[in-house]
């Protein structure tokens, strides 16, 4: 099971000290975030794609190949890559370039975004999102897996005789998640390609991400691709740690009353009764983590947001070293107990192989 950071790229305001980040040292400090989660043993660094302030990155592969440049074991994912007004043929580009970077060392995750206005400013109408996102990923598919494509469809001009270069390393297109919290179209394509479903389930109650997860894996199965319990599942979540849990809360409080996605809203102890939000100890952090697992089954990815809502880079980097050296060992040695041989690890470079017992 691999575990890792995601983050989203806000430039936000401390509301402690007034201080805001400019876009210049925003950039810089995801860079030092990727090193420093690479430095404490993690296995995956993510980061969205936004084009619109207060989000900085626009241009995933750029920092990814730069962070690659300066890992060697980090696996390199995106959190978001904007299936739906991105050319599915800049994509596979893009990100076959990446991957030979990075010697394999990525995957990535569809998503549609979260920002309705983005649609117009790259020529797409919001209303067609969910067939951008079937049809663009459908054509992306056969890109990486076909020397020579001949396409036609609703949303791009067609192409004749094209091969997208360069070709994957190996011949094994990055391996592909996607990204839901609340299509189960999005669930089912997942299933009908046997890629991975990622649920970010930082929003909403679990019961909401069961249904859409308990909906792929059926579907999964369906489709050829193993049991339900083979299916490939990754997980998000916010954390906020402190070794006394009424100090993770009162420095928290703050941050979370005034971010840009959740402040404003339920209080701190709703949200966190509600949603997989845990502002605490390690201890009630592994605790809560290994829930997950009660309710969907065993998966292959966590990933953690640590440096929203205008926290310094001083408290995330404080932040990963706690993850690092007392949450993820305790939950790697935890989650490994009684998983069945039959689920599949994590995918690497190419596709996910099944847990060898020892």
């Amino acid at each position: 099971m691999q575990f890792g950071i995601f983050t989203v790229g806000d430039v936000t305001t401390d509301p402690t000290t007034g201080t805001t980040p400019s876009e210049h040292e925003r950039v810089k400090a995801m860079v030092a975030i990727a090193l420093k989660a690479e430095e404490v043993g993690l296995d995956v660094f993510a980061t969205g794609e936004h084009h619109n302030p207060p989000f900085v990155p626009s241009s995933p592969t750029t920092l990814l190949g730069y962070i690659a440049a300066r890992t060697s074991r980090l696996v390199l994912s995106t959190s978001t890559t904007l299936i739906t007004t991105n050319d599915p043929v800049k994509i596979a580009e893009d990100y076959a370039m990446l991957q030979h970077l990075a010697d394999g060392r990525v995957d990535l995750m569809m998503g549609r975004g979260n920002t309705g206005p983005v649609y117009p400013w790259f020529g797409q109408d919001i209303r067609d999102g969910i067939p951008l996102a079937i049809e663009n990923y459908a054509l992306l598919h056969r890109l990486w897996r076909e020397d020579v494509v001949d396409w036609k469809g609703r949303f791009r001009t067609p192409l004749q005789g094209f091969t997208s270069t360069p070709r994957p390393l190996d011949g094994l297109p990055p391996f592909v998640w996607h990204g839901s919290i609340r299509s189960p179209e999005i669930a089912e394509q997942a299933a009908y390609y046997g890629d991975g479903f990622f649920a970010n389930n930082i929003f909403w109650p679990k019961e909401h991400f069961q249904r859409l997860i308990d909906l792929y894996r059926q579907r999964y199965a369906h489709y050829g691709h193993g049991t339900p319990e083979q299916a490939i599942v990754g997980l998000g979540g916010q954390v906020f740690m402190r070794a006394r849990s009424q100090d993770a809360v009162r420095e928290f409080r703050p941050y979370f009353d005034n971010a840009p996605v959740y402040g404003h809203g339920p209080s701190l102890e709703e949200f966190t009764a509600e949603t997989p939000l845990t502002v605490g100890s390690p201890q009630q952090v592994i605790e809560r983590t290994l829930s997950f697992r009660d309710t969907f089954g065993d998966y292959q990815r966590q990933l953690f947001l640590l440096d929203h809502a205008g926290l310094p880079l001083k408290t995330v980097l404080e932040q990963l070293d706690i993850l690092g050296e007392e949450v993820v060992p305790v939950l790697r040695k935890e989650f490994a107990v009684g998983r069945p041989a039959e689920v599949p690890e994590t995918p690497a470079h190419g596709r996910p192989t099944l847990e060898v017992s020892s």
